[in-house]
């Protein structure tokens, strides 16, 4: 029988809740599990399995996902009306589920742009990255000129220009963590392996300083990291044909850089999610999860992030730590957030958002259960702070907020080149310089948006296709966007609104 026949499914024996797989109407008999429903269900939401007293836990994937504040019997739907996060403690055991990856049969390539760093991209942009918000417009205004030009029609291997603005760079102190994150995140992006060149501009009299940007580090190389600053080029309509002088020069050095095969160990994938729904933890997110593993058995690495939306979850990923000292990491990150949202007036369990809610994900606890199988099973080998260069391959995690954007820029801004997105409610965006592929959770949503969706991960349930079957051709797909078939978000032109930085500190 396939699952589109099953009305609902349990996902580990330990549970008390079963998922409901479509629409449910009270009094619908489950003879299966000896119950009757006492309540309209949607489908993605909870059904009590069995008789829950106040104060009971309540059970997904074989894990707490909060506790009952009101009893509930079986049959009934489970849901914010009656189920808390509760007081929870988590035992990190760090290191005590450790498993090597399996080696791989044959290694695997990709054609990319080889750098002069040794890094490989999958996408040969021009970027102009700017230092503060007051130069963003003057950014734009070069793109918009250039793109209006011919001089880029005959460049067959430069994909485009990438204006890279954002809303900070002044107002806010020099020294401090705010100061650092941004300045990070800055430096990824000018290195990035997916530009094949890069223009930064500042106004000139800002705290983030394009002098300390550049006096920092050795960007890259001269002839394709050129910078300036407004005022001391002139002002708006001078700097625009200086920059478009620069452009040129570097788009015809850019345009002698052909694809060529580049092992599949200089991919490094962001791994996201957003819109989850009540299927995300069981159809796109450990399918991805699967990809995941693959492209860390090829050398490869992979990126979780969204410190928010592990939580309550972390005990899964200390266990698969490679050391105490990388599990530790992740636990202080766990504390800084906690400390974090109190200072500022909010709290960990303020997540899921009301979509995700009307998806069927009721407390942190469960939507973190669900986010973290995105991660696979590799071990974790390290711990990084947000935009922070990554150093180690395999499977890592990126500290960062779970809000999208910033947590893709942090990822690209840590090396990532490749991002796939999975998505229950129907998020739409793209992170240039960096292809998105979209997941979508369930084949009703996808076949109502498309257009936007790469991968259907919906017939997990609908069709009995295996994690395994959908992880593989999600990894597929990954080697042949590397190599540069285009994604449903970059046939669509997103990537220019979603640079969005971590601001932290004060503006003052």
């Amino acid at each position: 029988m396939k699952n589109s026949d099953k009305l609902v499914i349990r996902l580990h024996g330990d549970d008390n809740v079963l998922i409901a797989l479509q629409d449910l109407a009270v009094e619908t008999a489950l003879p299966e599990h000896d119950i009757s429903l006492t309540a309209d269900v949607k489908q993605g939401h909870k059904i009590a399995s069995a008789t829950i007293a106040t104060g009971q836990t309540v059970i997904r994937y074989g894990q707490i996902i909060g506790v009952a504040s009101a009893p509930i019997s079986a049959g009934d739907h489970i849901h914010t009306h009656n189920l808390v996060m509760g007081e929870y403690s988590q035992d990190y055991a760090f290191c005590s589920e450790v498993k090597p990856l399996p080696d791989i049969s044959e290694p695997r390539f990709f054609n990319g742009y080889h750098r002069s760093d040794g890094k490989v991209g999958t996408r040969n942009y021009l970027g102009i990255l700017t230092s503060v918000n007051c130069s963003g417009s003057v950014a734009r205004f070069i793109a918009e000129a250039a793109e209006k030009s011919d001089w880029l029609e005959g460049l067959e291997n430069v994909d485009g220009i990438v204006p890279i603005v954002h809303g900070t760079g002044c107002g806010m102190s020099g020294s401090d963590e705010g100061y650092e994150t941004l300045f990070r995140t800055l430096s990824g992006y000018a290195q990035h392996s997916n530009f094949a060149g890069i223009l930064l501009i500042g106004l000139g009299c800002e705290v983030m300083q394009v002098r300390d940007l550049v006096g920092a580090v050795r960007m890259r190389d001269t002839d394709v990291f050129r910078y300036m600053t407004i005022q001391q080029t002139g002002g708006t309509r001078r700097t625009i044909e200086k920059g478009l002088e620069i452009l040129k020069d570097m788009a015809q050095i850019a345009n002698k850089v052909e694809r060529a095969p580049a092992p599949v160990s200089h991919l490094t994938l962001a791994l996201q999610c957003g819109g989850s729904d009540g299927y995300s933890g069981i159809t796109a997110n450990p399918a991805l999860g699967y990809a995941s593993d693959l492209l860390v058995r090829h050398g490869g690495t992979t990126v979780l992030a969204e410190t928010s939306e592990v939580y309550g979850a972390e005990h899964l990923l200390t266990r698969r730590a490679v050391s105490p000292e990388v599990g530790q990491k992740l636990v202080d990150r766990i504390h800084w957030w906690e400390e974090y949202t109190e200072r500022n007036g909010g709290e960990m369990n303020n997540n899921p958002s009301p979509g995700n809610k009307r998806g069927g994900l009721t407390t942190i606890l469960e939507k973190s259960l669900g986010a973290v199988a995105k991660g696979g099973s590799a071990p974790l080998t390290d711990v990084y702070k947000f935009a922070e260069p990554i150093t180690k391959k395999g499977f890592v995690f990126m500290d960062s907020p779970g809000y999208d954007p910033v947590s893709v820029t942090g990822q690209i801004a840590s090396g990532s080149n490749l991002v796939a997105f999975t998505t229950g409610r129907g998020s739409v965006s793209g992170y240039k310089p960096s292809p998105s592929i979209k997941l979508a959770t369930n084949t009703e949503m996808y076949e109502r948006m498309s257009e936007d969706m790469d991968v259907n991960c919906g017939d997990i349930i609908g069709q009995g296709v295996s994690i395994e079957q959908k992880g593989e051709e999600i990894f597929e797909l990954l080697l042949r966007v590397a190599s540069g078939e285009e994604t449903k978000s970059e046939a669509l032109g997103f990537g220019g609104a979603e640079f969005v930085p971590w601001q932290m500190g004060c503006v003052m």
